[in-house]
């Protein structure tokens, strides 16, 4: 289910597979092919893009709210399960499954940043579901930009890693039922 559209304004839009950020000028004309986890796959005349949900309106959809509805821990860390939340809003451009049902996220810690700079930094170690998916940037940027949101975090780090290689098996029962496996 494809819709044609035209860009009301400049928007700032993240290059797929290769993650880096493009501005795309108002009267721009796409087509939205995915709109899962609040943001916006699109296609245009020069490939690819993710919008932002916080820009739906220049495409003529509601403005998504990005606002993280939790609370710091008391000791002023974010939130785990806040930050586990913003991890399943991110999609592979491709797959209409999550990343976590997806079982592409292999581990996710919270650290404190040293005293001079303060917060804490997210460390997630995820992988893609081939060697040879070149989504793996734009995935990786999607996921920092969610994982910023929550409250108490001041930095990101996604890695992309091979091992152990994914494998069908590590999808949960809920992305298992999105794509029809069981």
């Amino acid at each position: 289910m494809t819709k044609e559209r035209t860009l009301s304004r400049d928007v700032t839009a993240t290059q797929i597979p290769s993650g880096d950020k493009q501005s795309l000028p108002a009267g721009t004309k796409l087509f939205i092919h995915q709109t899962l986890g609040g943001s916006y796959t699109v296609q245009t005349d020069f490939g690819l893009f993710r919008i932002d949900g916080k820009d739906g309106d220049s495409i003529g959809e509601e403005v998504a709210d990005v606002a993280v509805q939790a609370s710091t821990l008391s000791d002023g860390a974010p939130d785990p399960v806040a930050v586990w939340d913003q991890l399943k809003k991110v999609y592979d451009p491709e797959i209409p499954v999550n990343i976590v049902d997806l079982g592409l996220v292999y581990t996710m810690d919270i650290e404190k940043i040293d005293a001079a700079e303060g917060g804490y930094r997210v460390n997630v170690a995820m992988t893609l579901t081939a060697p040879g998916c070149g989504m793996g940037p734009a995935i990786a940027e999607d996921a920092k930009t969610k994982i910023i949101l929550v409250p108490g975090v001041t930095a990101a780090d996604v890695r992309i890693t091979w091992e152990p290689p994914w494998n069908q098996s590590m999808i949960s029962e809920e992305g298992k039922m999105k794509l029809g496996l069981i």
